[in-house]
């Protein structure tokens, strides 16, 4: 049994130390009043990295839309445009609140359990893995189909070889080729709706008045189901600028969302218009791969289809750098809160957490060759899990809304909408799931494994306890022989609850205490806990907070629970003050939700997090 030590006077306190100190010196420190001014990628370059994967959805997404839409695919698309509105509110009102990286995982963490919190987090890595395979793979098939010699397995691990090297080298590197790739990509799509609308000018619109009429085998309504379904796959990668918002500069990430919505609603139902005014519908399922470089074949001649081929690489390749950026920040984040191994938080030199990217290289390699390189396979893990990403960060929403109604927020999404939102995206789930129902079990073959790694890491204090029970009933009857590996696991356990966490605390509501630390008890693998009061001149310490934590001290004998009072102000310098002086990293550290007239940022707080 963990050894308790009684609450201690915070007259005498030693916050280096646990314990009393003889000398009696309180803890003082001074606290800057005003926000740190966060420096980091501008518009230009956050839009690039994430833009580049949600633009480059044009490539396939009219062909899948007409193909169960037929001409009502731009319908469709346009739906899947409101959709998109509707989650700019969403995801700006939770990352206006928790501008913290981790997308759907930060908004749960933040409002419900750990472990729900990584169910999202899973979801998103597949999401990350899929993307970069599929994006990397089908980059190299168009290189082949401009250059017949290229061996397309080898030059997909190259290309995402190459990645890891340049997301290792830094973010701002990054950002440069994500814009150069970026530009030439909207750049390419604008001359082909030119030089399509030229074409048509002197050709006529048979095509699109023969699409009108074509019939349908479904009803309008059957269509209108299944088109949208195909169509929500245009939106993958709107929910990578969340999983990097602290790399971006302050008041950069909701222009994202933004410009991402105008390429979206602009791109996707044009080309799809511009699909049938060059091309039959019974046409597009022969040219399904590469329905642009068609279509720009048919309006320019082979010059225009050869450089929307060059494009398609190109811009295939920058959704592969999205990838590495996103799940680099949301690994990061976790593995900071200990839903993963604290190894991956290794820097070098240019402070890259190098080893998040290698095993993340890894990790795609190894399902490219286990897949051997069947996008169908990946197009499984693909689709159910980037919308049950979208569909969880909807629901963190709603947490946010009745769990942290007193966060300051920027932008508040409406009730409606969220709902709304949430409603679309289920049904473009069971869509998906209607028209291609193994997806359902391929991502299960995936999910269960990934999810069972973190389940390990938040479980792993129980299930070293289970370990030292079986361990300590074998060695009643073998002796010696177990004796050291019971204190190797003893060891392990003490080690992994050594880390403090930090609760700072203005009041004494015992109830409000309890739920405290049945939280971090549930939570958090931790057996001691330092309760903060900051007494400031204008908040006096609370008369009955002593007497409250001394209660809980005895309720709770497991945890060892220290009060400490600090002269000075809340706020960033004192944050990073006591990171310091404690070696308590600001992730490990909790405040209850601030109100209105909080004078700081969340994210100035260096990330600490709100306790439930």
């Amino acid at each position: 049994m963990v050894r308790k030590r009684s609450l201690y006077d915070p007259e005498t306190a030693d916050p280096h130390q646990g314990g009393p100190k003889q000398t009696g010196i309180r803890v003082t420190t001074q606290a800057k009043t005003h926000a740190n001014t966060r420096h980091g990628l501008n518009q230009l370059a956050a839009t690039a990295i994430c833009g580049n994967d949600i633009t480059s959805s044009c490539l396939y997404v009219s062909a899948l839309s007409i193909l169960y839409a037929g001409a009502l695919a731009p319908v469709a698309l346009l739906l899947v445009v409101g959709v998109l509105y509707l989650f700019r509110s969403i995801y700006a009102e939770v990352v206006g609140a928790l501008p913290l990286n981790g997308g759907a995982y930060n908004a749960l963490l933040n409002t419900t359990s750990k472990f729900r919190a990584s169910i999202a987090a899973c979801l998103t890595i597949l999401s990350y893995m899929a993307t970069a395979v599929i994006s990397a793979s089908e980059a190299m098939h168009y290189g082949h189909a401009l250059w017949g010699g290229l061996p397309v397995m080898a030059a997909t691990v190259g290309l995402l070889a190459l990645f890891m090297i340049l997301t290792s080298i830094g973010i701002t590197e990054s950002s440069r080729v994500a814009i150069g790739i970026f530009l030439t990509h909207l750049g390419t799509l604008g001359l082909l709706i030119l030089v399509g609308a030229i074409y048509l000018l002197g050709h006529g619109g048979d095509t699109f008045s023969f699409n009108l009429h074509f019939p349908r085998t479904v009803s309008l309504t059957t269509a209108l189901f299944f088109g949208f379904s195909a169509a929500m796959l245009g939106i993958s990668g709107f929910e990578s600028s969340a999983n990097f918002v602290e790399e971006q500069s302050r008041g950069v990430f909701p222009k994202t969302l933004r410009n991402m919505w105008v390429a979206v609603s602009v791109l996707n139902p044009g080309i799809a218009i511009l699909a049938l005014a060059l091309v039959p519908i019974p046409e597009v399922t022969g040219h399904q791969e590469a329905l642009l470089a068609h279509m720009g074949d048919l309006a320019g001649g082979s010059w225009l289809g050869w450089l929307i081929s060059v494009d398609a690489a190109l811009v295939l390749s920058g959704a592969v750098l999205t990838s590495y950026v996103g799940v680099n920040g949301l690994i990061h984040r976790m593995s900071l809160d200990r839903c993963l191994p604290q190894f991956l938080l290794k820097t070098n030199r240019r402070g890259s957490t190098h080893r998040i990217l290698i095993l993340f290289f890894l990790l795609s390699v190894s399902v490219l060759f286990i897949t051997r390189g069947d996008l169908k396979t990946l197009a499984g893990v693909y689709t159910i899990s980037f919308l049950l990403v979208m569909v969880l960060f909807g629901f963190g929403n709603i947490l946010l809304k009745v769990k942290r109604a007193s966060l300051p927020r920027p932008t508040r999404a409406p009730w409606i909408g969220v709902i709304l939102a949430i409603a679309a995206v289920v049904a473009g789930i069971v869509g998906n799931v209607i028209m291609n129902p193994p997806y359902v079990r391929v991502f299960l073959n995936y999910f269960i494994p990934t999810m069972l790694i973190v389940a390990i890491m938040l479980e792993r204090i129980r299930i070293l306890r289970i370990a030292l029970f079986l361990v300590e009933s074998v060695s009643v009857s073998l002796g010696r022989m177990f004796e050291g590996m019971t204190v190797g696991i003893r060891k392990k356990i003490e080690e992994i609850n050594s880390q403090q966490v930090v609760f700072f605390t203005r009041g004494d509501n015992i109830s409000n205490l309890n739920q405290d630390m049945q939280y971090v008890r549930d939570n958090e693998h931790t057996n001691r806990i330092k309760v903060v009061t900051v007494e400031d001149g204008e908040h006096p310490v609370p008369k009955r907070l002593a007497q409250d934590l001394k209660f809980l001290d005895e309720a709770y004998p497991e945890i060892d629970i220290e009060f400490v009072v600090l002269k000075g102000k809340f706020g960033p310098a004192m944050i990073r003050n006591l990171e310091k002086k404690w070696g308590i990293p600001a992730n490990f550290m909790f405040i209850g939700s601030p109100g209105d007239h909080f004078p700081y940022a969340l994210d100035s707080l260096g990330g600490v997090r709100l306790i439930i």
